[in-house]
Parts: C-alpha cells; sequence; structure tokens
C-alpha cells in the first residue's frame, strides 16, 4: 500500500498542475478578451459589464470572469461598485490631458535625437512600416493602422536603444490606448496621420533634428485636438 500511494502522488501532482495551468491559462485568455472589448471600445465607457452574458458569450464560468474584471479593475479600465456592479470606467480626461503632454515632450526629443542617424535596419522597418499604414488608411482600417502606429513610434525609440524612454512611453500607452485608437476613428483621420508620421520620418532622414520634434509636436497636437472634439461631442464617455 505504501508503495502504491508513493506512485500515485506524482501523477496527482501533476493533474492538479495541469488543471490549474488549464485554469490560469483561461483566466488569461477570459481577460484578453474583455481587456480588447474595452479597449475597441465594443464595451462602452460607462456601460454596465454583464458577467452572466459574458460568461455564456466566452463558454466559461464565473470564475475567470470576476478574475478578469478585478484584474481590470486594477489597471482602471473597471470601475467596481459593491451592490451594484462592474462597469467600463470612463475615460478620464485631465489624465488623458497629463499623460499627452509628457509624451509629446519625451517624443519630440527622441525624434530629434533620431535624426542624428538611424540605424539602416531601423531606417528599412520604418519605411515598411509606412507602406503598410498607407495601405490600412486607403483601406478605412482603423484597428490595422493602430498596430501600425503604435509599431512606428516603438521602431524610432528603439533605433536609439532608448530604454528607459520605451519603459515610459510603454507606461504611458497602457493609459492612453483607448484614447489613441478612439483618436484615429474620426473620417480621414488616417490618412492625416499617415501623412504626419511621414513627416516625421522625412525629417529624421533629412538629419533635421529641429525638424523631426517640430513635425512630432504637431502630429501628437493633432492627435490631443481629435481627442478634445471627440470629448466634447460624446461626455457621457468622460469624467474631468
Amino acid at each position: 500500500m505504501a508503495v502504491a500511494q508513493t506512485s500515485d502522488k506524482p501523477s496527482a501532482r501533476k493533474r492538479l498542475a495541469a488543471d490549474r495551468a488549464r485554469r490560469t491559462s483561461k483566466a488569461d485568455q477570459v481577460y484578453g478578451e474583455i481587456k480588447e472589448a474595452i479597449l475597441s471600445g465594443a464595451l462602452a465607457p460607462g456601460g454596465a459589464i454583464d458577467k452572466l452574458a459574458l460568461c455564456a458569450k466566452l463558454g466559461v464560468s464565473r470564475f475567470p470572469v470576476t478574475a478578469a474584471i478585478n484584474r481590470l479593475a486594477f489597471e482602471r479600465l473597471v470601475v467596481i461598485e459593491p451592490q451594484h456592479g462592474s462597469f467600463v470606467a470612463k475615460i478620464a480626461a485631465n489624465d488623458v490631458r497629463e499623460w499627452m503632454m509628457i509624451r509629446r515632450a519625451l517624443e519630440a526629443e527622441i525624434a530629434s535625437e533620431a535624426a542624428r542617424g538611424l540605424p539602416p535596419e531601423t531606417q528599412r522597418e520604418i519605411e515598411r512600416n509606412l507602406r503598410y499604414q498607407q495601405a490600412a488608411a486607403d483601406a478605412g482600417d482603423v484597428a490595422g493602422f493602430y498596430t501600425l502606429d503604435v509599431e512606428f513610434h516603438k521602431l524610432i525609440v528603439d533605433g536609439m536603444a532608448l530604454r528607459h524612454a520605451r519603459e515610459i512611453l510603454d507606461g504611458l500607452r497602457s493609459h492612453l490606448e483607448r484614447v489613441r485608437r478612439i483618436a484615429l476613428s474620426p473620417p480621414g483621420r488616417l490618412p492625416s496621420a499617415y501623412a504626419e508620421h511621414k513627416r516625421i520620418f522625412d525629417a529624421v532622414i533629412a538629419g533635421s533634428g529641429a525638424g523631426a520634434a517640430a513635425a512630432m509636436r504637431a502630429h501628437l497636437d493633432e492627435t490631443t485636438a481629435t481627442f478634445e472634439r471627440i470629448a466634447e461631442q460624446n461626455p457621457d464617455n468622460f469624467i474631468g
């Protein structure tokens, strides 16, 4: 009997570990899907989150949905009100303005620094990125353009090996992601954003630090202005 019990222990532990891994993987998947729904606007700011509907839609129990909502509340994307339920957090307009101010100052300096000389491989990657941006803009593909937009800005930072700046901007991006997506949604904004990116890159390649910084500031100023117009038109989605 003792031998049988000993031989069973590893398999029991493995089963428990495998079950835990499956639950963790499922929780991460549910978290990712709910977060994407919030960031994309499928779950609107201020809207109630129906846990039972999410369970049915995602084919899961309440546990991973509750865990995901708690995690998103920590990230300030969800507000949990005891006895009332969970709601998609409204966008804090004053916070956005402050984060954009920080981003504008930092990315303008990075663009100026990049004009000193980006590595050839980075230049080729940005050129390819811009070609894809133009195609996405022509197709009206907001989601695809957003992905390329994020990559464009990252390529400049990474090309200059500015690790600490990248860490700061990654933190800002997590706060600004909803706004950046929203700011690309108005008609005509995609081709304008592509043209602004092209002007930044052209100034960088020309070696004009002042021109690159000015182009970056103009680009981010337009992003902020678009955000302000959207906030004015949709006041129920914002606070502050």
